[in-house]
């Protein structure tokens, strides 16, 4: 088993910044990579960014890409997603989660190949 908490949330002007982070606990050391997802009301919930283990592959969704960094504290076991030039499209419940399903990268932008998920935090971003 797995457990993830979330923090970093809030609310931000478009243009501003925010940290996100992903504490994990258990039994990570099965696991393959590390993802972020986000969810805006009335929408299907949406690949972001995601990290493999080995902190070897990052992959990104082209909505966030060159705004958007995820990368890993191994020390910590904690996952962050700086979050900058924060657009009000950007608002949504950001969700991280754990894969120890798939090894090959192609799969680390699946939301089905991730089996550990957090409880969410909020991100609104204003105009």
């Amino acid at each position: 088993q797995v457990q993830l908490v979330e923090s970093g949330g809030g609310l931000v002007q478009a243009g501003g910044s925010l940290r996100l982070s992903c504490a994990a606990s258990g039994r990570t050391a099965s696991s393959y990579s590390m993802g972020w997802f986000r969810q805006a009301p009335g929408k299907e919930r949406e690949f972001v960014a995601a990290i493999s283990w080995s902190e070897s592959i990052t992959l990104y969704a082209d909505s966030v890409k060159g705004r958007f960094t995820i990368s890993r504290d191994k020390t910590k076991d904690t996952v962050y997603l700086q979050m900058n030039s924060l657009k009000p499209e950007d608002t949504a419940v950001y969700y991280c989660a754990v894969n120890s399903r798939r090894a090959y990268y192609y799969y680390y932008t699946l939301r089905g190949s991730y089996d550990y998920w957090g409880q969410g935090t909020q991100v609104a971003v204003s105009s």
